[in-house]
């Protein structure tokens, strides 16, 4: 009776902990997905205390030119149109590239979707952007205040 009572114990023992799985862990996509969603910015930041729309501009340093004219708008709807005009390398080489931006996590960064060439991520600032390196840092060094563009009035 005893051995008949430990193995409904040791099979009912069984069932209970099988039968608790862990949470659901969820795929790299799904996260994506859900960070994805609208973000709602509180506090002050560029995104909510800046009249950031507009269009700014500015010559930009070029390693095998002699400078690159960009020229950026932003738009209240997220869209943006960047021009560029590459000087000395073949004046007649102009670049326009319309899409959509979206706003980091801290709501002072914005990255450009679909960029054909160049630099995608730009640091929002009053009446003034940064372009920032590849992989959205600030430039430094000597020719820095060379990649501000200026809100055109």
């Amino acid at each position: 009776m005893n051995r008949n009572l430990i193995v409904i114990g040791l099979i009912a023992s069984i069932a209970f902990f099988t039968s608790c799985s862990k949470p659901e862990q969820k795929t790299e996509i799904e996260e994506d997905i859900i960070q994805e969603e609208p973000i709602l910015y509180t506090g002050d930041n560029s995104a909510t205390s800046l009249d950031w729309n507009g269009t700014y501009k500015g010559t930009v340093p070029c390693p095998r030119c002699e400078g690159i004219e960009t020229t950026l708008t932003l738009n209240i709807d997220l869209t943006y149109k960047l021009s560029t005009h590459y000087f000395g390398l073949n004046d007649a080489l102009e670049e326009d590239d319309m899409g959509t931006f979206t706003w980091d996590k801290t709501g002072s960064i914005i990255t450009l979707e679909k960029v054909s060439n160049g630099p995608r991520h730009y640091k929002v600032g009053e009446n003034r952007i940064w372009q920032l390196d590849i992989n959205g840092h600030i430039i430094t060094g000597n020719l820095a205040d060379h990649y501000i563009l200026t809100k055109i009035q």
